[in-house]
């Protein structure tokens, strides 16, 4: 199976990957893979990078078995670039397009990675239930709380870190606001304290959740609505007041 993902809820990303949904024990093949870590400039770099993964768009694009794209939450305007491309080669291509939290992706990494000390893997990197936090701005952060063995328990949500209490947390939002985590006896991983999502992670993760399921339809993906959790800071203009005669 051959799937495309896409994920602009921080950096602008895309990848390609291959793997075998019969065979759980084979880690799926990165075909190819574009990451960016500017934060704002999605519109710009999105395109660009989507097509170098491809030696032949037109030809290799409608051949793909899925696309799944990360639905945040992130920022407005970064993670509608993602999800907008995405419906657009789906609809384009003929390709069925699923969606997946952002947030997974991080957790499925953590998940993954051992703990090393002196350079010896020791121990699991998460060992109980722990926080994915990811940079929200307005000194807040987007976070999700997970299960040692990365299944979703709580979340997403966006507010300040502050509300995040006693529990491992990795992510980008825990280099920001260490500080104030640790005074709430959290506990920062630093080799994963500036961590974002990213396409790659987010395919690796998806690709583990359909393989675990047999199917793409019994993975329990989402569709491509956007976790934006805030409004858009755009307004639609109201009705002119009338003036007093």
């Amino acid at each position: 199976m051959r799937i495309l993902t896409i994920d602009t809820s921080a950096v602008a990303s895309a990848a390609i990957l291959d793997f075998d949904p019969s065979n759980p024990v084979k880690t799926a093949e990165v075909v190819a893979n574009f990451v960016t870590e500017d934060t704002r400039s999605h519109a710009e770099v999105l395109a660009p990078g989507v097509k170098s993964l491809f030696g032949d768009p037109i030809t290799e694009g409608p051949a793909l078995d899925a696309i799944v794209v990360g639905t945040g939450p992130g920022p407005f305007t970064g993670l509608r670039s993602g999800i907008a491309m995405a419906r657009t080669l789906s609809f384009t291509w003929g390709v069925p397009l699923y969606g997946m939290m952002s947030l997974d992706a991080l957790a499925h990494q953590v998940f993954d990675s051992p703990e090393y000390r002196n350079g010896v893997a020791v121990a699991p990197l998460a060992v109980r239930d722990f926080v994915i936090a990811t940079d929200a701005r307005r000194k807040e952060v987007y976070w999700a709380k997970y299960s040692a063995g990365a299944q979703l328990l709580d979340g997403p949500h966006v507010g300040p870190a502050d509300d995040i209490f006693g529990v491992q947390v990795f992510g980008a939002g825990a280099g920001l606001y260490e500080e104030v985590l640790t005074a709430n006896r959290c506990s920062v991983y630093e080799p994963f304290a500036q961590a974002q999502p990213t396409a790659l992670e987010l395919g690796r993760a998806a690709a583990r959740k359909i393989t675990a399921a047999g199917s793409l339809e019994a993975a329990g993906l989402l569709d491509s609505t956007p976790l934006y959790l805030r409004e858009s800071d755009a307004k639609v203009p109201g009705p002119r007041k009338r003036a007093l005669s």
